[in-house]
């Protein structure tokens, strides 16, 4: 059981998720073409699959987030993806130029974090601020 401040921590951090990834899946849509043509690039397999499952994935992720519904599954997929995304995505080994590779290790190891959070979020549940609370049949204490 959370505390109400607990709970009021845990939105925060949800929504502090939500905006990176909202804005990722936003920015994905709006530059579609270009977001196939970066994954194409980087030698991503099925980019043509990669790139709308990547831009759901960050999208409605971020809803989800927003609203706290499903989180626990969720927060899973979340990591795993954020995980995905350092290794396609920000890929230092690869990168012989010294002030981009420098650039790649920070983003690499900023996803690392992010997929943390995402499994601190696993085991924490949404808390009472939520969708997932709402649903969640109440025990009543006589």
């Amino acid at each position: 059981m959370t505390r109400p401040v607990d709970s009021g921590v845990i939105l925060i951090a949800r929504l502090a998720l939500a905006v990176l990834f909202l804005w990722g899946g936003v920015m994905k849509l709006l530059g579609y073409a270009g977001f196939v043509s970066y994954l194409q690039a980087q030698g991503v397999p099925f980019a043509q699959i990669g790139a709308p499952v990547a831009t759901a994935i960050e999208a409605i992720g971020g809803l989800l987030l927003v609203v706290g519904f499903l989180i626990r599954p969720l927060a899973l997929v979340m990591a795993v993806y954020t995980i995905a995304t350092a290794i396609y995505g920000h890929d230092f080994w690869n990168v012989t130029n010294a002030a981009a590779q420098h650039d790649m290790v920070i983003h690499f190891w900023k996803n690392v974090g992010i997929a943390g959070g995402f499994l601190l979020l696993f085991v924490t549940g949404a808390g009472r601020i939520s969708i997932d609370a709402a649903r969640t049949p109440r025990r009543h204490l006589r």
